[in-house]
């Protein structure tokens, strides 16, 4: 019988994971410093619904907005602010969003708060938008992206990236996670973007080699539903899979900015 709480847990199966927490808070802390980014601005009530908005060193190109992971339960946006230093060299603005986490609100709110913080920041920042997100965050992007009537912005969507997205909801109400999670066979039908329409805008799934099977196939899954693109990233796991958002040189900054589709 599958253990479903071990088949979703990453940091169990990663060497040295404990560490990564305070690693991306450090790299992140230190980016902000030396980085022009307005911090906490509004785009709901509540004190987790803020975005920190990093700029180029020159008019900004379009925006590509990064939604993090953490299963809908834990992280905010101050984790992450170092990855906006690919997309920022090439003179792209980056927007990264916190928002409220579960058991607090659902996942369909969580949804909710994404989609208007995207609308948000696309009204603050013109041209083309691009989105990615790693894992809950690609749950995020992915089910932001499915073709919504009076979502103006989608009209300026010119990519989306899922990183190792939870693209089906419904193993996870097997899981322990989902005393926190409450999803239902409703809200895993409603909400999950392998049952969705696929984006107009063109969309490529980026995966670890390395990662647990449950998020292969879920990237596969996603790949199938959608008839999109998706990249394999030989020897990353599904914490350093994001890692080369922070690299100007990297194959997954250059398929959020560039568009590329190559299947691998």
């Amino acid at each position: 019988m599958m253990d479903w709480d071990d088949a979703y847990a990453n940091a169990a199966h990663i060497p040295g994971a404990d560490g990564y927490p305070e690693m991306w808070a450090k790299a992140a802390q230190g980016f902000r410093d030396i980085t022009l980014c307005e911090r906490d601005l509004p785009y709901g009530e509540g004190p987790r619904q803020r975005y920190d908005l990093f700029h180029p060193d020159r008019l900004a190109r379009g925006v590509v907005i990064f939604v993090h992971g953490g299963y809908w339960l834990r992280f905010d946006k101050s984790f992450w602010s170092h990855l906006a230093a690919g997309p920022l060299a090439h003179g792209w603005a980056v927007a990264m969003p916190s928002y409220d986490l579960c058991p607090d609100v659902s996942i369909t709110q969580i949804g909710q708060q994404i989609r208007a913080a995207i609308s948000t920041i696309a009204f603050k920042v013109p041209g083309p938008v691009r989105l990615a997100g790693h894992s809950a965050g690609g749950h995020l992007v992915a089910r932001s992206a499915v073709p919504t009537p009076g979502a103006r912005w989608q009209d300026r969507l010119e990519k989306v990236v899922p990183i190792s997205p939870v693209a089906d909801l419904a193993p996870l109400m097997n899981t322990t996670m989902n005393r926190d999670l409450q999803i239902d066979a409703a809200e895993a039908a409603a909400e999950s973007p392998v049952h969705l329409p696929a984006p107009k805008a063109p969309v490529t799934v980026w995966v670890g080699a390395d990662e647990r099977p449950v998020f292969l196939e879920q990237a596969q899954a996603l790949t199938d539903a959608w008839g999109c693109a998706q990249i394999i990233d030989q020897g990353r796991h599904h914490f350093d899979v994001i890692a080369g958002l922070a690299d100007p040189a990297s194959t997954l900054t250059a398929t959020v900015l560039d568009g590329q589709h190559t299947v691998q």
